[in-house]
């Protein structure tokens, strides 16, 4: 689970399993035709930091999550490689995570945000959802998230109305 991936049965009769990403993401971190672990777990899990810490989250913060998984900045890990690049690079890169400097901080501090294509990919409550399961609990066990994430959730879907009523209105 902390690595975002579901190991479902796809063939019964011949006891056939399939691993899938969670959440929605199509980034699995994977160069074409490399052999590994997908790194979108690592990926749901930051996003998760971002959101509960106000959508969004500074370097510190991050990292102290990752730390408890294993994971340190520098520190090359076994199935992730180098984290910082793959995180502060890599997803930065790909459109799921902004990487900016605070403005204000003294001394330079750096955060995290959600991308654009992470907003595209994935809800809020998809996350949140992920994180509760993590600490097994149910989302609604974080009020102000989950209130936010029922938000997103209205918002998304009167766009996808507002869309299709503006796709329509043009045929």
């Amino acid at each position: 689970m902390l690595f975002g991936l579901d190991l479902k049965e796809v063939d019964p009769t011949n006891h056939c399993y399939g691993i899938f990403i969670k959440s929605g993401l199509t980034y699995d971190g994977m160069m074409h035709g490399e052999a590994g672990v997908p790194k979108t777990g690592i990926l749901i899990l930051i996003l998760g930091v971002i959101f509960m810490k106000g959508n969004h989250a500074t370097e510190e913060e991050v990292w102290e999550v990752l730390n408890v998984t294993g994971l340190y900045s520098g520190k090359k890990h076994f199935i992730f490689g180098e984290p910082k690049q793959l995180i502060t690079e890599d997803f930065v890169r790909e459109g799921y995570l902004e990487f900016r400097q605070v403005a204000s901080a003294d001394p330079a501090q750096s955060e995290f945000l959600w991308g654009p294509k992470a907003h595209a990919e994935t809800t809020k409550m998809k996350v949140l959802e992920f994180i509760a399961k993590v600490h097994g609990t149910d989302p609604s066990s974080f009020p102000s998230q989950y209130e936010e994430a029922l938000q997103d959730e209205k918002e998304k879907a009167q766009a996808r109305i507002s869309a299709k009523c503006l796709y329509h209105s043009k045929f």
